[in-house]
């Protein structure tokens, strides 16, 4: 007998005597690690359909890890400092400031931007520099005006608490924690956080009401002043960059909005590269923009009243890249907007109603380390 041909009788034989003698076959192999979908509602007026990454599917483990590292500073140098810092609830996920303060106290070139809504957001932070919630995230703990810290030294760090490894392995399914799995927590938790409980979008619900001078704020905001009919119609044309119809009052796109002739921080330009692209920023949503102060991408202007007479009286004219809507009048042939002192009072009356209360109070979004 040859010596395969004798294995292959030995391996026959001694599968025949386990049966005999009784032996349980091997146990099946475990399932495939499964986190416990989280069931996101949707609120009425915004979109119905989020778009979250497949690879990145929201789990009830994974918002709750998220939430807990969100408001973690051991992912910042010296342990002082977390994405709460910057991003606090009662400020809408925003922090107060003109700028941003990091860890050793650098003053950051640009102001917070407010989390609400980020789950439809595809061109992240003033300048579009990253395009998901994922990528995002790393940049400010890694920025040495910020966090100054490595993300690999943060999951060194907590790798050896005995807090985050069993929950990385609820979420991801591993104690092994990682680079990829942390920004996915995080991502997860700040996709939960929605706004559209305001007093305009239950006004829109039929469930309250706005005074007259708010409603004549809300006309003036999506109207573009000129002729239609034969009647001259006022407008501030706000909508054109906060873009009402999505329920976000943002914009995807980039804008010069007028604030300079020559440009300190390039804005979307430095990303890009393209000359056209300087001084170009955001459309941050208009929602909680009463708690948001300061506003631009810089926080030059403390409050609303100040945002309201830049677009309606100081507009810098001199960039050829100026968005066109900045130059409408609603003085025929006039240089500048030209509401009246009462329509910007209405246009500030209106902005104020799309504050969501219960949003910056919603215990799902606060800090679980001092409950």
């Amino acid at each position: 007998m040859g010596f395969s041909s004798f294995w292959r009788c030995w391996l026959v034989v001694a599968a025949v005597s386990a049966l005999l003698s009784g032996c349980e076959p091997d146990p099946p192999s475990p399932t495939p690690f499964s986190a416990t979908p989280y069931d996101l509602q949707i609120p009425g007026g915004l979109p119905a359909r989020p778009a979250i990454p497949a690879d990145n599917l929201l789990t009830v483990e994974g918002v709750a890890l998220g939430r807990m590292l969100f408001y973690e500073p051991r992912l910042s140098r010296n342990n002082t400092l977390s994405c709460g810092s910057c991003h606090q609830q009662s400020k809408a996920f925003t922090d107060g400031r003109a700028r941003a303060l990091g860890v050793d106290g650098q003053q950051h070139q640009r102001s917070t931007m407010s989390l609400a809504n980020v789950l439809w957001e595809f061109s992240l932070n003033w300048d579009g520099a990253a395009r998901s919630l994922e990528d995002q995230a790393r940049l400010p703990l890694e920025n040495p005006v910020e966090m100054h810290q490595t993300l690999g030294e943060g999951v060194r760090k907590l790798q050896q608490t005995d807090l985050y490894p069993p929950l990385f392995e609820k979420a991801f399914g591993s104690r092994l924690i990682t680079e990829a799995n942390l920004l996915k927590a995080l991502a997860q938790f700040e996709r939960t956080l929605l706004s559209a409980n305001s007093r305009y979008d239950r006004y829109l619900r039929r469930e309250a009401d706005l005074t007259r001078d708010e409603q004549m704020g809300a006309l003036l905001f999506r109207s573009h002043p000129g002729e239609v009919g034969g009647i001259f119609v006022r407008g501030a044309a706000c909508h054109h960059c906060h873009l009402e119809t999505t329920g976000l009052f943002s914009s995807p796109e980039f804008f010069n909005n007028g604030l300079d002739a020559a440009f300190a921080d390039t804005g979307r330009g430095g990303i890009t590269g393209q000359v056209a692209d300087q001084g170009k920023f955001r459309a941050p949503s208009l929602r909680n923009i009463a708690l948001t102060a300061p506003y631009m991408h810089d926080g030059r202007f403390q409050t609303l009243e100040d945002v309201v007479d830049h677009y309606n009286e100081h507009v810098e004219r001199a960039s050829p890249f100026l968005d066109p809507n900045l130059l409408l009048s609603n003085t025929p042939n006039g240089t500048k907007l030209d509401l009246t002192a009462k329509e910007k009072q209405q246009l500030i009356a209106f902005l104020r109603t799309l504050t969501d209360s219960a949003f910056i109070k919603d215990p799902r979004f606060s800090n679980p380390f001092q409950l």
